[in-house]
């Protein structure tokens, strides 16, 4: 797989499937990403509502031609009312890790958020012992703001989170 030639795209009914079965399996989550058992049909329904586009979050598919390689989401957030900014996020499968495309996907939703949106700042967070997820934030050009600690029980253990940010402003590699 060439990360050159993955693209975003809405999430399609076609995807549901491997998005549900994905996200409740243990080792498609990796490491990082493992909270439980989760309801499979969630997405399902949210898709039948709004697609899986709306004003509060977004999912797209992250693919190459005619196959699904996981998902970048964006979450709306705001400090105060007025100012609105992205929380970002990917989780790709197994077989398209390690190659580059979780970053050219992360790259695209950037480009896409300051492409499409008024937001002046996104923001990312990983785990402190996710280097390769904090690895990509930093060649996208997002800076590391600080450690928010005990921040998720994952695992039976409190796990602090790195957070990161990029300004539409900030340069970019």
């Amino acid at each position: 797989m060439d990360p050159e030639k993955i693209f975003l795209r809405p999430i399609a009914e076609a995807d549901l499937t491997a998005l549900g079965g994905m996200l409740n399996d243990p080792e498609a989550l990796g490491e990082f990403q493992w909270y439980g058992w989760a309801d499979p049909e969630r997405f399902r329904r949210r898709w039948a509502e709004h697609g899986l586009l709306s004003e509060e979050q977004s999912i797209f598919a992250v693919a190459t031609e005619g196959e699904f390689l996981g998902f970048v989401a964006a979450t709306r957030k705001a400090a105060r009312p007025a100012t609105p900014y992205w929380s970002i996020g990917a989780q790709l499968m197994l077989r398209a890790r390690g190659r580059g495309i979780g970053t050219r996907a992360q790259r695209l939703l950037v480009d896409y958020l300051f492409a499409h949106t008024t937001a002046v700042r996104l923001e990312a967070d990983t785990e402190a012992g996710n280097l390769a997820e904090q690895r990509v934030l930093e060649k996208l050009g997002f800076t590391r703001e600080g450690v928010h600690r005990s921040m998720v029980f994952r695992a039976g253990e409190w796990r602090d989170m790195v957070y990161y940010s990029l300004l539409r402003t900030d340069p970019r590699p």
